[in-house]
């Protein structure tokens, strides 16, 4: 069978074998303990599933607007204003079936075959796959572990050349949980700015941020200079909805016009009913999601704590997200020569199933996901330690 060109853009999951051979153990009645899975333990908060089964009720499930409902696009523009004090008009924000959806959508209106998209690494799985997808060619810029993982201005300069033309920029990040501060993000911002490359600043995990951490969102640089930045951000993970698939778009109205352009032709609307559930989650009191975050902290906390006794690994503590990427590569042997040796490794002997740091870019390290009860990731961890001590 013949199969485009463009299908030799995406590359082959890194998690493919690992997969197979979990589902193998499972098969043979073997308990693991997943820690691969970016998916909250918690379920989606009553009052936002009780606001889905009204809007049902009320024969909600006809086509909305592309960029979705006056109702939801409205509690969006509060949701900015009452977290981060930021004013904005209903033509400045568009809601997607998800926040990959809406990545995509800026990425494809913001970039011509040929243009490079800077992503600093180490980067979510996604982002080289969709800049190449719009044609674009992704220049990596890396940040040691030894220093949190933190991308700097210098960093990206080294990497600079005159077509660059996007910079995708990620806090709380996934995989690191690294979350820049203020003056961090403002100083890559006015580095981009000034070399007039748009910044795509991808906020998924804005409400899980640890304190004394603080969320230093792009919407202020938005504010200031709106033809410069976009911001998405999605209800997944802080609000403990990745299957509902909302995301959403804060940008210059001339450029979510042409965001919708694309969605028309892909989806047009995102689900209606997930629209309702969606505006009452952003306009809900938030005691839920605050008791979520503190139990992703309470796990940050113990995980951390007993990675940092293990020798020769480097694990910079994260200030937000659910996960954890040390630098575990002064254990390869010839036992587990890389990351995805060791992921395998791990998963024979400890039963315990890692993403390996190849598939974001860093494969002297691997991802701990702490989206998991406190007993399965507290008896995981130890079988863990055994087995790269053994």
């Amino acid at each position: 069978m013949r199969f485009s060109q463009r299908m030799n853009l995406f590359k082959p999951s890194a998690t493919l074998a690992l997969n197979d051979r979990v589902l193998e153990l499972r098969s043979e009645g073997v308990e693991i303990a997943n820690l691969v899975v970016g998916d909250p333990d918690f379920n989606t908060p009553e009052f936002i599933k009780d606001a889905a089964k009204r809007a049902l009720d009320e024969n909600r499930t006809h086509y909305t607007p592309v960029p979705g409902g006056l109702e939801l696009r409205e509690a969006v523009l509060r949701y900015f204003k009452r977290v981060y004090g930021l004013e904005a008009a209903v033509e400045n924000v568009a809601v997607s079936t998800g926040g990959k959806q809406a990545l995509f959508n800026v990425l494809m209106c913001v970039v011509d075959p040929g243009d490079e998209v800077i992503i600093p690494v180490p980067y979510w799985t996604s982002y080289p796959d969709m800049a190449a997808l719009a044609g674009a060619v992704p220049v990596f810029a890396p940040s040691p572990a030894s220093r949190g993982f933190r991308i700097t201005p210098e960093d990206l300069e080294r990497v600079r050349t005159p077509r660059s033309r996007a910079l995708m920029l990620n806090s709380p990040s996934n995989p690191t949980g690294v979350t820049y501060t203020a003056e961090e993000m403002e100083a890559i911002l006015e580095w981009a700015r000034r070399h007039e490359i748009f910044v795509i600043s991808d906020e998924v995990y804005d409400q899980l941020v640890y304190p004394p951490a603080g969320q230093a969102s792009a919407c202020h640089w938005w504010k200031r200079h709106p033809e410069s930045v976009a911001v998405v951000n999605a209800l997944s993970k802080s609000f403990a909805m990745t299957g509902w698939r909302m995301g959403y778009t804060l940008a210059h109205a001339d450029l979510i016009r042409q965001c919708m352009k694309v969605q028309s032709q892909v989806t047009s609307n995102p689900c209606s009913i997930t629209q309702a559930a969606a505006a009452a989650a952003l306009e809900g009191d938030f005691s839920e999601m605050r008791a979520m975050r503190e139990a992703f902290m309470r796990r940050r906390d113990m995980a951390y704590a007993e990675i940092s006794t293990w020798e020769g690994v480097i694990c910079p503590c994260p200030e937000g997200a659910f996960y954890l990427f040390p630098d575990v590569s002064a254990l390869y042997s010839e036992k587990m020569p890389d990351d995805t040796a060791c992921c395998r490794y791990l998963l024979d002997e400890a039963r315990v199933a890692l993403m390996p740091g190849s598939a974001f870019g860093d494969s002297r390290c691997v991802r701990f996901s702490y989206s998991v009860a406190d007993e399965v990731l507290e008896s995981a961890l130890h079988r863990v330690k055994k087995a790269l001590y053994a």
